[in-house]
C-alpha cells in the first residue's frame, strides 16, 4: 500500500481540497483509496457535512464515513489543543500517532493518505506539533503551499524543517491563494529554488487535474 502524509506549510492553504482531488483521481485508476484525518477542529455537529472529513469522505464516494475519517473532533476553530481543552479534553501525541498507526495497519487499500491540522510547525498537543506527529509516522510528505507573496520563504523553510528531520517529501502542491500574485510567476520562482520535487499546481476557483499528482505518487 502506497501512503503519504498531507502536510501545509501554513493553516487553511487548501490541504483537503488537493487531498480530495488526489483520491479522486487514485479511484479514477480504479485503485482502492482511503483518507484518515485524526484530529479536526472548528468541526460544526449540526453540519458536519461542512467539514473537512466530510469533504474526504464525498471523495471516497462514502459521505457517510466522516466520523470514521475523524474519530477526535472538536467545535472552536482554534488549535486542536486548545480546541479540545473548550471541551474538556488532553491532546496526546501518542494517542494520536496510534489512532494513525492503527488505521494504517487496518487500511484496506491501495493508497492512503493521512492529513494533519494546519501547517507543519502547528501545535497538536500541548507540548508537540505537527511536525512531530509527521516523525512518529515517517511517511512521504505531499507538502501543500498557497501562492500569496511570502510563500517562497513558507516553503522553504518547511522543506529545511522536513528534510533535517529524516522526511522524504514527494510531491509540492501549490495551491492557488485568491486575491494573491500571479500564479504561473510564483511557480516558476518556486521551481527555480527547489528542483528536488516534483511541484504540482492547483487552481482553487476551478476543478483541477490531479492525475500528474497522483503520477507522481503512486
Amino acid at each position: 500500500m502506497k501512503a503519504v502524509f498531507v502536510a501545509g506549510t501554513g493553516t487553511d492553504l487548501g490541504k483537503t481540497h488537493v487531498a480530495c482531488a488526489l483520491l479522486r483521481a487514485v479511484q479514477a485508476r480504479g485503485l482502492r483509496a482511503d483518507a484518515f484525518k485524526p484530529v479536526v477542529s472548528g468541526f460544526d455537529p449540526a453540519e458536519p457535512e461542512t467539514s473537512d472529513p466530510a469533504r474526504l469522505a464525498a471523495a471516497l464516494g462514502r459521505p457517510d464515513a466522516w466520523a470514521q475519517i475523524s474519530p477526535k473532533r472538536y467545535r472552536a476553530p482554534l488549535a486542536p489543543n486548545l480546541a479540545a481543552r473548550l471541551e474538556g479534553a488532553t491532546l496526546e501525541m501518542a494517542d494520536l500517532v496510534a489512532d494513525c498507526q492503527a488505521w494504517l495497519a487496518d487500511c484496506d487499500a491501495d493508497f492512503a493518505l493521512v492529513e494533519g491540522a494546519g501547517g507543519v510547525m502547528s501545535p497538536m498537543t500541548d507540548d508537540a506539533t505537527n511536525l512531530d506527529l509527521m516523525v512518529a509516522l515517517n511517511l512521504p510528505v505531499l507538502l501543500v503551499a498557497g501562492s500569496y507573496l511570502g510563500t517562497a520563504s513558507h516553503l522553504l523553510t518547511a522543506l529545511e524543517v522536513l528534510r533535517a528531520r529524516g522526511l522524504t517529501v514527494a510531491a509540492i502542491v501549490v495551491s492557488e491563494s485568491l486575491d494573491a500574485p500571479d500564479l504561473s510567476q510564483t511557480v516558476e520562482m518556486l521551481r527555480a529554488f527547489e528542483r528536488r520535487t516534483p511541484i504540482v499546481v492547483a487552481p482553487r476557483e476551478q476543478a483541477w487535474d490531479a492525475a500528474e499528482l497522483a503520477d507522481s505518487l503512486l
